[in-house]
């Protein structure tokens, strides 16, 4: 077997060199030094791939006393001096005023808009190139928002000037701590006169960058920092959006090749089984996707090669019945299925719906049960010691054909007779580890199946999920009411509208119905303000605190005080539910709401995952704008789950020009988790479509955008599974194995686990 070692390419040993090898010197290695220390960037493939956060764009370079108005220019000039001030007619924005001159008796005002990044970086003797378009104002030259790059001395920038005296496109670096523009430029410029780039071998094969007509890796490298114009930069933009592609791509295609080669046994369906009587019995019909998938699951179940596979749905959309009947298929065969769920109360509520939906199958040891049947067993941290042992006991002897549980179930104690499936729901709520703890119990590589309610963007899919066969469902069950959403102004519509909100709660509650109202924050009754002196109202109580982004977030303490007080609400019962709350205290008060022995439940985000109330048919969220759109979905999916009619209130106290109304109208014009999903991609900007990697550090994409490039995406793993299909172990393809190990290394590969 060939060792890592061997197989460093060209491409791994010239990028994987010590900055200090390519930067001597005394001032460029206390540069070397503070690229370790602020950036962790220790290597030329790291500060190569250290990209401008922007270009200045080229302009002549100019004298100040040269100037023309209404031409764009650049120029050199040192900062004489710096003030701002608040606007007249808005004394929320301000402006900043700085004066430069260029040592020819000339100055120049530029005038900049809530700039607070031009007051930090452009301090009194400040040097900068700056690029803009002078215009006339009462006579003078002045200028309005120059682009500009801060520079050690007036002659530095001819490093970006070309003879005739026009300026290059001038980077402009993402700083941090010391390390500035100046300082990281000249280090990226020492580097590229000393690194022979042209000795890299391109991870990308010939073919494909002839296909795709992209520039080499070497011109590449040296247009993304010193590019000659924006042609050259939108060259290198395309070049590198579609190396990470293709490199991230290639990795979960060999993950997903590495996946399916490890052997499992066979666990086809029986016409006489578990399975075939569970779907005889079903009180309803399977939707078409439900179909459709379960026919996927099933034939996969039946081969040699390990299932691997998301499954997405929206909320209501029955997933749960899905992977009911997958298990089922496993214990068919004599095997065990485990579902492990987030919370107790999620585990309890799946373990609740699978022990009733099977009936006298979940109950093989009692007078009234089925003896072919399979036991369900429940695994949570605050079961009994007594129930713990004999569900532990049940597990590993094999009588419990079905396991549900929590973190409980992957303790170390906790050992499986034959575990064949691993079903994780809200996949994104477990750490990878988690996750392959679960399917280390099995002693062999079980089948896996993880699900998720929050919908996802096709180029996200394809990019964090790669690795899995995604299956969607978007229809929903036969049965399910309509939400009607609306959002609720106070701040446009005052008291009227928030005591026409309580009221409608009475009436819900009048007939027979339950309601939901979710806060925020837990909150502290110590720290509650007097309840007199706000007049019970939640816009009186918005003069109570500012924590400069509106008003104090509604608490579940605080709203359960002014619910009590309601008129229309006083005989109600009402009761909290949150997250500090005893374990046992969440599962009793969501019970009670379940049995219908409580009319208002008063909630944290708790809620948002799985829990079943059929005859909850009102949902009020207090200051919604706290929340993301997957979140305020998932929440509102807690209603209409029923045959009633059911509303949803966005009660919220923000300005209807708060950036978070926008949020809240979109989750009020559509009831689609999957075009909700996109919206919320867009809203987002896409900031980490990767998410924070599990292991503490970011795992974000540099170029890719999930906006734009599911086309790009698309090609770029039908590469990737062609290049592993020929050399699964990429032992011809040394340098784009060295490519993806600097992209996924240790500490941020676990992005691409979390199937």
């Amino acid at each position: 077997m060939t060792s890592g070692a061997a197989r460093v390419s060209a491409f791994a040993g010239l990028l994987d060199q010590p900055l200090s090898r390519y930067i001597p010197g005394n001032a460029p290695t206390a540069t070397v030094k503070l690229l370790e220390k602020d950036l962790g960037i220790t290597t030329v493939g790291g500060l190569l791939d250290y990209a401008p956060r922007r270009y200045i764009r080229r302009g002549h370079l100019q004298l100040l006393s040269d100037l023309i108005a209404g031409e764009r220019t650049s120029f050199v000039a040192r900062v004489e001096s710096s003030s701002t001030r608040r606007m007249q007619r808005d004394p929320r924005r301000s402006l900043t005023d700085v004066l430069v001159s260029d040592g020819t008796g000339a100055s120049l005002k530029i005038t900049f808009f809530n700039a607070y990044t031009a007051q930090k970086e452009l301090p009194v003797g400040t040097h900068a190139l700056f690029t803009g378009k002078p215009e006339l104002y009462r006579g003078y030259l002045s200028m309005t928002g120059a682009d500009y790059a801060v520079v050690d001395t007036p002659d530095s920038v001819t490093d970006f000037t070309s003879q005739s005296g026009e300026v290059y496109p001038i980077p402009v670096y993402p700083e941090r701590g010391k390390l500035t523009t100046p300082r990281i430029t000249r280090a990226v410029q020492q580097l590229l006169l000393t690194a022979d780039l042209d000795s890299l071998t391109d991870p990308i094969p010939q073919h494909i960058l002839e296909r795709e007509t992209l520039v080499g890796l070497a011109q590449a490298y040296r247009d993304l920092h010193r590019p000659e114009s924006v042609d050259a930069f939108q060259a290198v933009q395309e070049r590198f959006r579609y190396q990470e592609a293709f490199v991230l791509q290639t990795e979960l295609a060999r993950r997903r090749h590495e996946h399916a080669s490890q052997p499992v046994a066979e666990r086809p369906a029986r016409a006489d089984g578990l399975l075939s009587r569970y779907d005889a019995a079903l009180p309803f019909t399977l939707t078409d996707g439900q179909q459709a998938v379960g026919e996927q699951i099933r034939a996969e179940l039946a081969g040699t090669a390990p299932m691997n596979r998301l499954l997405q749905g929206d909320v209501g959309s029955g997933k749960t019945v899905v992977a009911l009947r997958a298990m089922l298929q496993i214990v068919d065969t004599g095997g065990q299925a485990a579902m492990l769920a987030p919370t107790e109360v999620l585990a309890q509520q799946h373990y609740d719906k699978i022990v009733t939906s099977l009936g006298p199958l979940a109950r093989p040891d009692q007078l009234d049960g089925d003896p072919d049947g399979t036991k369900v067993v429940l695994l949570t941290g605050s079961l009994p010691t007594a129930a713990k042992r004999v569900a532990l006991l049940d597990i590993a002897s094999g009588a419990a054909g079905i396991v549900v549980g929590t973190h409980a179930l992957i303790q170390e104690k906790v050992q499986f007779a034959d575990l064949g499936l691993a079903v994780v729901d809200e996949q994104h709520r477990f750490g990878v580890e988690q996750r392959d703890a679960l399917r280390d119990k099995a002693g062999h590589t079980p089948h896996t199946l993880v699900m998720t309610a929050t919908p996802i963007p096709r180029t996200v899919a394809m990019t964090v999920f790669g690795d899995l066969d995604v299956s969607t469902l978007r229809e929903l069950p036969g049965g399910r009411r309509p939400i009607h959403t609306h959002v609720v102004g106070l701040a446009e519509h005052g008291p009227a509208w928030e005591r026409r909100v309580w009221a409608l709660a009475g009436e819900h509650i009048s007939r027979g119905r339950q309601v939901y109202v979710v806060a925020p924050k837990i909150g502290d009754d110590a720290a509650l303000p007097p309840f007199d002196s706000l007049r019970g109202s939640l816009l009186a109580a918005q003069e109570a605190g500012d924590d400069g982004d509106g008003p104090e977030p509604a608490t579940v303490q605080w709203l359960e005080r002014l619910i009590s007080a309601q008129p229309e609400l006083r005989d109600a019962r009402i009761a909290v539910l949150h997250g500090r709350q005893d374990p046992l205290v969440k599962s009793e008060t969501m019970n009670r709401f379940a049995a219908g022995e409580i009319d208002v439940l008063i909630s944290t985000t708790v809620i948002e995952v799985g829990v079943d109330v059929a005859n909850a048919s009102l949902m009020i969220m207090v200051d919604p704008e706290r929340f993301g759109i997957s979140q305020l979905h998932q929440l509102r999916g807690r209603i209409g789950r029923g045959e009633h009619e059911s509303t949803c209130l966005l009660v919220t106290r923000s300005d209807p020009e708060h950036p978070g109304r926008e949020r809240l109208a979109a989750v009020a014009a559509t009831t689609d988790g999957f075009e909700l999903a996109e919206v919320d991609l867009r809203l987002r900007r896409e900031g980490n479509i990767l998410g924070a990697s599990q292991s503490g550090r970011k795992s974000g994409l540099r170029w890719i955008s999930a906006l734009r490039d599911e086309a790009l995406v698309a090609r770029a793993r039908e590469d990737a599974e062609a290049v592993i299909a020929e050399d699964p172990h990429l032992a011809r393809h040394t340098e784009l194995l060295a490519a993806i190990g600097r992209v996924v290394d240790e500490n941020s590969q676990a992005f691409l686990e979390r199937g």
